[in-house]
């Protein structure tokens, strides 16, 4: 029976170095035109890619004429995070297949330690940036990076500096939960949120105001606490809140450490809110009060930053791109019920 012609995946590096007999490292050596493979290694390794029909992706490309390290400098807020972890991984999983290497730095979210791990990637001619930003400003990246080295910014757009970016749904997903919360009948809504000066801090703000308007229902500042990034502070902040002689029937916040506060001041005040907020967590799905959670995939999020490098790497010295910005989309995932504010708080 005639159907649809079957499809299989490319060959991969891995499978090259498989058949050849050799590491992947080698393999991309061999294909970056590296001298020093011995010529038993390296005819191995050409047979072996003749043999597969194996085509370089765009990050391997850019190897084999000229003089890449064949390394990729990451430069994250904090690899505590779940999100920068998992970003890690997607990135490493993306330009492994190519033997290629991923150095990973920290910067605690202090600018003056970014501006640091730039300077000291760029001495060690790195072929590419990934950078969650700290700071406000990126501007200085045309002082401390050659032109040629193709930088991409993940969380929040550049800032003073263009370059390739990818954002997760900020703004949508806010306003998505909120208007979740508004429909389930609360109308007394707490945020909890990162700094204003933060891109995502602002975005899930706005969205939240956002569905407000929508609803009717102008933003009250006596609900709004912003500025905490701890759960130590996100629980003082929640229990403030919940402390008000008309306490919201419903938190919103802009992280997991956020959420995870509110949920331990909803615990030790015995107050029944209904929590959402922005990244999923271990152990939500048990809470002993309903949660929202808007979710994305940090993976998702690596592999195309990874891939927004690899094509600025394939196309050097063939005329330059215009900055893109790839979006990602966010989910609601629903753990337990809302049956709505247990009062009418209108």
């Amino acid at each position: 029976m005639a159907g649809a012609p079957l499809t299989t995946a490319p060959p991969t590096t891995k499978q090259v170095a498989t058949l050849a007999e050799a590491s992947a490292m080698t393999v991309s050596r061999v294909l970056r035109g590296d001298t020093g493979v011995s010529a038993d290694r390296r005819a191995r390794v050409e047979a072996a890619v003749r043999q597969l029909g194996y085509r370089p992706d765009a990050l391997a490309r850019n190897f084999r004429h000229g003089q890449g390290t064949g390394t990729i400098g990451l430069i994250v807020t904090t690899l505590a995070n779940p999100f920068c972890a998992r970003l890690a991984l997607g990135i490493e999983a993306t330009v492994a297949e190519e033997g290629l290497r991923v150095m990973i730095t920290n910067t605690a979210g202090d600018a003056g330690r970014e501006r640091d791990a730039v300077r000291d990637f760029s001495a060690r001619r790195v072929d590419g940036v990934i950078l969650v930003p700290a700071g406000a400003d990126q501007a200085y990246l045309t002082e401390e990076l050659p032109t040629s080295l193709p930088v991409v910014t993940v969380a929040r757009p550049p800032a003073g500096f263009e370059a390739d970016s990818v954002l997760v749904d900020d703004f949508g997903g806010a306003y998505a939960a909120t208007s979740r919360l508004l429909a389930a009948g609360h109308r007394r809504i707490g945020f909890l949120g990162n700094p204003p000066s933060v891109y995502t801090g602002s975005e899930r703000y706005r969205g939240y105001s956002a569905a407000l308007h929508k609803a009717g229902i102008d933003p009250d500042d006596a609900l709004v606490k912003r500025g905490r990034e701890d759960l130590a502070s996100a629980e003082a902040a929640a229990a403030e809140l919940l402390a008000l002689p008309e306490p919201p029937t419903a938190l919103f916040s802009t992280d997991n450490h956020n959420t995870q506060g509110a949920y331990w001041a909803l615990r030790h005040h015995g107050a029944g809110a209904t929590l959402a907020g922005f990244d999923d967590f271990d152990l939500a799905d048990v809470l002993s009060v309903p949660v929202l959670v808007v979710d994305y995939d940090p993976d998702e999020i690596g592999r195309r930053a990874a891939q927004l490098l690899g094509e600025r790497l394939a196309r050097q010295g063939a005329g330059a791109l215009p900055p893109r910005r790839v979006v990602v989309r966010t989910t609601i995932i629903a753990h337990g019920e809302d049956r709505g504010p247990a009062r009418d708080v209108s």
